[in-house]
Parts: C-alpha cells; structure tokens; sequence
C-alpha cells in the first residue's frame, strides 16, 4: 500500500515553483509600483491557469491581490517582494475557503450523509472518517451501505468497516436506500450510537435519477451534515460537478480526495469560489489514516513554501505519551537517556509520518529537501545496528569500544563507519536534550503538555 505522501509536494509543487519564480520580478525593488505588480501578477495568474484554475477565477484573484498591492505602503523592514507574498498568501487563504470549518457533531445521534459520483472515493472516505471519529473524537460510530447497485459496494464497506472495528448496518434483500438509511438511523438510536455515516450509491455521470434518489434519502434522515465527495483528480470536472449536486443538495462542505495523485490542485483552489462551500476534508492516500481536515491558511502556507509546523506540532500531539515523556524527563535530567531511548524515541518519529513529509512541514525545509531521496526506510539501518547491540550495550552506551563496535557492525549489516556515526548521533542528541531540560527554557516534553491543555 503506498506511503501517506505529501499533499505541497504532489498537488501544489509546479504552483509553488512559478510564484517562486513571479515573486522574483519585485527583487531588487525599492518600492512597488502598477508596472512591477502587472508583470509579477501575469504571471501569478499563468500559474493558476497551469494549475487548473479556471480563467474567470484566476482573473479575478490577481485583480484582488493588485488592488491590495498597489494600496500598501512598504515598510523599510519589508522588501516589495515579501509583501507581495503576504498578500498573495491572505488572498489563497481567502480563496480556499478562509476559516476552517469543523463538522457538525451536534446531532443525538450525528447524521453524516456521503455524496458524489462513483470512483470518486465515497466508499473509502466513509471508513476513513468512522476511524477518524471514533480515534480521536471517542464517538461509538456507525457506518450505513446505502450503494445498493454497486457490485460488491457492500462487501467493501463491510471490509472496511472491519478494519477500523466500526459496526456497518446492512439489510439483506432491501433495495431501497431510503428505508436502509431510516432502518439504520433507528437502529443507531436505539444501541447508542453517536455518529452515523451514511454511503450512498455513485453514477458514472450525474442523471436525474440518481439525484432524485439522493435527495430523498437527505429529506428522510434530515443530517447535520451533508459532505460532497469529489475525486480532485478531475481537475475543473470536479469544480463543475460539486455545482450540479450543490443546486439539489446544498450540501455542507466538500471532501476532496486522491491528492496524493498526479493533480494540479485546481479542483481546491476553485471550488470555494464556485459553490460557497467549505472543503472540510482532504484525501491523501489509501489507508485508514490517510485523511485530514482542511486549513486553508496552512494550505497558502505550503504552495508558497511557508512549511506548516503547526500540523507537525499536532502530529506530534497524538504521538505524545505523557507518563512516557516524564519518564524520559527524568532519564536525560541523570544523564542515564540510552540506546533504548534512542529507539523509542525513532519509533515514536516514524508513527508520526513519512520522514521526509514531516521535514517539509519544517519552514524553508520544503525547497531544501525536494530531490533528496528520503524515503520510509531512513531509520531501517540505525534500528539494524541498535538491535545488533546486547541489553548492556544498550543501556550503557560508555561500554562501547572498538571490538564491541565491530561486532555490531557485522552483525547489523553495517560499516564502522556507520556505528561511529550513530554514536556520535548519539551523544548529541543526549547532549542537546540535557541542555533542554537543565537550561532556562521548558523542555519539549513541558510544552506539549501544555499545547495539549490548552
């Protein structure tokens, strides 16, 4: 199954190249001015319209951005060039949707209603919200197979559902979505459940019987929220066909999924524009996990190579184990932090994500990190060698000496050279966490806890 993959990376890298490229023409400026604007702003806006932006869209975003230009005055602090990138950042922002907006739990229980063609996701991203609020909200979830014309669409979401251990309602012999989804809805209220998922059946294309259907079912169970799920593979095809459900539905938000594709991110830059509808959440690969909730402000942040720490930072968050981390305090105020440390520590980094996905999240680390082959094997030979060492070795690193550390290269598949480096890795990282925790400054460990407080 493929690695979770970077959304900046994949969607957004050919955008962020050209804006790169057009914020060059104001370097060396003293002041902005309507001739250095014009040139940079043409083109900003052929890189939207390469990256799939439709021209009314793009037309009208540079408008806007040039307008706000040409209004500011250039502090001595701030070149033309960076303020133009904060301008063009607030009006992404603006453009994909502004605020974040969180789904509606609020209903006894909470009725989520997935809609949108077939091959867009629908099926995939009912499971990976069930897992999603049932492991980080605690809601008992319940997941509904209303696609009764797929083939086997209701053995998939059974598979899934089994995965991240989430019961599915089905009634055998029923072909009617409309009472499925009553019959489930009155099942979830009578066994407790919190949150109800409701799958719906895609169509090859938007028919009229096919929005009829949809339609019914929404008027029956009357949901808090009613997601469009969009393939943002489509590109402008997407943007489109959220319209067309949007006029029936008036859906709640929009869901785009498969970002971890070969797309140009058209589809997310536009569709706010087009239907007035938040995108809620975002698609990024195939596993259960593979989802997250769209900010559009981190979002402006990554396309113009800003990184995005504070998703690291939550990433961090639901890694963090407190009693852990207080054990772990302790361990490196005695100076005792060893090689099985070590090891928790990389353990605990690899459950967070992709390494090299994680650096990207890292301001001005994106563009550093692009070619360099990081790929999800990077700890592979530093865990070899630490397995390769016996319990003393491990917990008292002092030991080590030039036949112990031959033994463990042979043994690990490594060279000298490569046990060397990991204990001089070693050491410095035990000597910058003891100056973390001895210094002036909270250690990592206090600062989380209070970020999870708070």
């Amino acid at each position: 199954m493929p690695r979770k993959i970077d959304i900046f990376r994949t969607m957004f890298e050919g955008l962020s190249d050209k804006l790169d490229k057009a914020f060059k023409v104001l370097k060396g400026h003293g002041h902005i001015t309507e001739i250095n604007v014009a040139e940079t702003l043409k083109d900003v806006r052929k890189a939207l319209l390469d990256a799939d932006v439709s021209y009314k869209i793009a037309k009208q975003f540079t408008d806007d951005v040039k307008v706000k230009a040409l209004g500011q005055n250039v502090l001595t602090a701030v070149s033309p060039g960076q303020l133009m990138v904060k301008i063009v950042h607030d009006e992404l922002t603006t453009l994909m949707g502004g605020d974040q907006i969180e789904i509606n739990l609020k209903g006894e229980p909470a009725v989520i209603l997935i809609a949108g063609l077939q091959g867009s996701g629908k099926t995939t991203f009912a499971a990976k919200l069930a897992n999603q609020l049932k492991s980080k909200r605690n809601k008992k979830v319940l997941l509904v197979a209303g696609d009764v014309y797929r083939p086997a669409a209701i053995d998939q979401l059974k598979v899934l559902g089994e995965q991240v251990s989430v019961e599915v309602f089905t009634e055998e012999g029923n072909n009617e979505p409309v009472k499925i989804a009553k019959h489930a809805l009155r099942h979830a209220r009578e066994f407790g459940f919190q949150a109800v998922i409701v799958d719906t059946a895609g169509r090859l294309a938007i028919d009229e019987a096919m929005m009829e259907e949809i339609a019914a079912i929404k008027h029956a169970i009357n949901p808090q929220e009613t997601l469009f799920v969009v393939d943002s593979m489509t590109g402008q095809d997407a943007v489109n066909t959220a319209k067309a459900f949007n006029n029936l539905l008036d859906f709640d938000g929009v869901v785009l999924t498969k970002l971890d594709g070969d797309t140009r991110g058209g589809a997310a830059l536009s569709i706010k524009s087009v239907v007035n509808k938040p995108i809620k959440f975002v698609g990024i690969g195939e596993k259960m996990d593979a989802i997250d909730v769209f900010h559009p402000s981190r979002m402006a942040d990554r396309i113009l190579g800003m990184g995005d720490i504070i998703s690291l930072v939550e990433k961090a968050q639901e890694q963090f184990d407190e009693k852990e981390a207080h054990k772990l305090q302790k361990k490196i105020a005695r100076n005792t932090f060893d090689f099985n440390d070590f090891l928790s520590q990389i353990k605990q980094i690899k459950k967070m994500g992709n390494v090299k996905d994680l650096m990207g999240m890292i301001p001005g680390m994106g563009k550093a990190i692009r070619n360099l082959d990081i790929n999800d094997d990077a700890f592979k030979s530093i865990e070899a060698i630490i397995y390769s060492m016996t319990p003393v070795e491990r917990s008292e690193p002092s030991v080590m000496n030039g036949n112990r550390r031959k033994r463990i290269a042979e043994g690990s598949g490594t060279s000298i050279q490569e046990v060397n480096r990991l204990m001089k890795q070693f050491e410095d990282t035990r000597k910058m966490m003891r100056m973390m925790t001895t210094g002036k400054g909270k250690n990592m460990a206090q600062m989380m806890q209070n970020m999870k407080r708070n």
